[in-house]
């Protein structure tokens, strides 16, 4: 975990419905396995997990094949009415800017105070629009990133997953690490959250009687 690259949360004017409230991102070639982990665990934890789409009712299909009709489009979303907005992967971010909207709902986000989770292609997304220059950060490789002609090669990190702020970034490996670290800015799991990565990360048996106990 890179508390060296947290800080304290921000203060937010949400209402409790809305601090209760994440919000997932969905797209054509949606990355499957990459946040299964957080949004399951986040609603064991009382959170309400709504997904965002290009326009709500409108199905798109992950990597997987897998259909989802999103709950809302992203026009509709604000980020008074969130706590967290989630960006998985997906091959679109490395085939143009189509998913560039998402990045710009994610600036406004940030603008707001309100966190950020992207995990693989979507750090990629983040990193063309200017949102990782000047953050720690990590992604699928440093080269990944390299690639896009950001700015914020500097503060690339090499761990599993990084938060700094209100922005937490992981690459495609790391699906349980993007999760510890969503549990962590949301005060989910407080006192188990080791004991749940040591468990979903390591196999390691003892860890579920500390999960559970």
């Amino acid at each position: 975990m890179n508390e060296e690259t947290r800080t304290p949360p921000h203060p937010q004017t949400h209402t409790p419905e809305a601090a209760q409230t994440v919000h997932l991102a969905v797209y054509d070639t949606l990355a499957d396995w990459e946040t299964g982990h957080a949004t399951a665990w986040l609603a064991r934890a009382g959170f309400t997990v709504r997904t965002v789409g290009p326009a709500a009712g409108e199905p798109v299909t992950t990597l997987a094949g897998m259909r989802i009709v999103p709950d809302l489009s992203l026009d509709a979303l604000d980020p008074a009415d969130s706590a967290l907005l989630i960006l998985p992967g997906a091959e679109k971010y490395d085939e143009g800017d189509e998913l560039a909207p998402f990045t710009t709902k994610a600036r406004a986000f940030l603008d707001g105070g309100v966190p950020v989770a992207a995990i693989c292609g979507a750090t990629a997304g983040l990193a063309r629009a200017g949102l990782l220059d000047s953050l720690p950060h990590t992604s699928a490789a440093s080269f990944y990133l390299a690639a896009t002609g950001y700015a914020g090669a500097a503060h690339y990190v090499e761990a599993d997953a990084v938060t700094a702020g209100d922005l937490i970034t992981a690459g495609p490996t790391e699906p349980v690490a993007f999760a510890r670290e969503i549990f962590a800015r949301l005060g989910a799991y407080e006192g188990k959250r080791d004991a749940w990565f040591r468990l979903f990360h390591d196999s390691d048996p003892a860890a579920f009687a500390e999960l559970n106990a």
